[in-house]
């Protein structure tokens, strides 16, 4: 799947794995561009160029640059940010989890990394360490993007199987930005789940709208019509499935029979 923004902007996904990608251009806790010294400067440019090569999984040049960031201003956090998430990328749990902590120690403020720590920890199965991160993240008021944390929340919730948390951290995160394709699909998956499956399908004909089908939205569509009875549709959402992410986890499920 495509990375969504770097320092911040994650969502977690059920089925097939989302990446966040972004980095700010400048972190909460950190002086203004025109008040800051010449080395965070150059570590603030530094980062934001390795973050372009993070998305673009050019991980070698990506590390050469946040090297020379973090020569050039050791106390830089968006920099230890970057490197949490290319060394996730690169399956080095533990140096991945040493850089978003130290990204956090630098500025405890960092809404950033601290959302971006939270879905590190939630992919992993440590659930409530997740959340407390996410939980930071939004109690911090200069955050840009809460809806993006709360949306993480809820989905961090409903594997963790507290489905009441889940909707209500999904239900503010679209309050908020009620056209976000991920969010919209994240709460039409969790009303499939809790068997609401008239509001599952109607949320998933507005991410219709919204975005392209995905792996997950195609195969969520065709579970929807499986259980609506609709063998038609199913097969239709299943041949589109096959033919156009034909290396997903959810086609191979597909293959196997594994609907639930």
């Amino acid at each position: 799947m495509k990375k969504w923004m770097v320092v911040g902007a994650v969502l977690l996904t059920g089925c097939s794995s989302s990446k966040p990608v972004v980095v700010p251009k400048q972190s909460s806790g950190f002086a203004s561009l025109d008040k800051a010294s010449a080395e965070t400067q150059r570590a603030r440019a530094l980062t934001n160029l390795a973050a372009a090569y993070y998305e673009r999984a050019q991980y070698k040049i990506a590390l050469d640059e946040l090297r020379k960031a973090v020569a050039a201003d050791s106390s830089y956090g968006p920099a230890y940010n970057v490197y949490g998430l290319i060394y996730t990328d690169l399956a080095d749990d533990k140096l991945a989890e040493e850089n978003f902590r130290r990204a956090i120690e630098l500025d405890r403020n960092d809404s950033e990394a601290r959302n971006n720590y939270g879905w590190f920890l939630c992919a992993r199965g440590r659930y409530d360490e997740g959340i407390e991160q996410f939980s930071a993240a939004l109690r911090n008021p200069l955050y840009a993007r809460p809806e993006q944390a709360m949306a993480n929340a809820g989905v961090c919730a409903e594997k963790k199987g507290d489905l009441a948390l889940a909707e209500t951290n999904l239900t503010k995160s679209l309050k908020l930005q009620p056209d976000n394709p991920n969010a919209v699909l994240k709460m039409a998956g969790l009303y499939f789940r809790q068997g609401r499956l008239m509001e599952a399908q109607r949320l998933l004909a507005r991410h219709a709208e919204l975005s392209q089908p995905t792996a997950e939205s195609l195969w969520l569509n065709l579970r929807l019509e499986r259980k609506l009875g609709d063998r038609a549709q199913e097969a239709a959402y299943g041949l589109q499935l096959r033919k156009n992410f034909p290396d997903s986890n959810e086609a191979r499920r597909l293959l196997t029979g594994q609907y639930e």
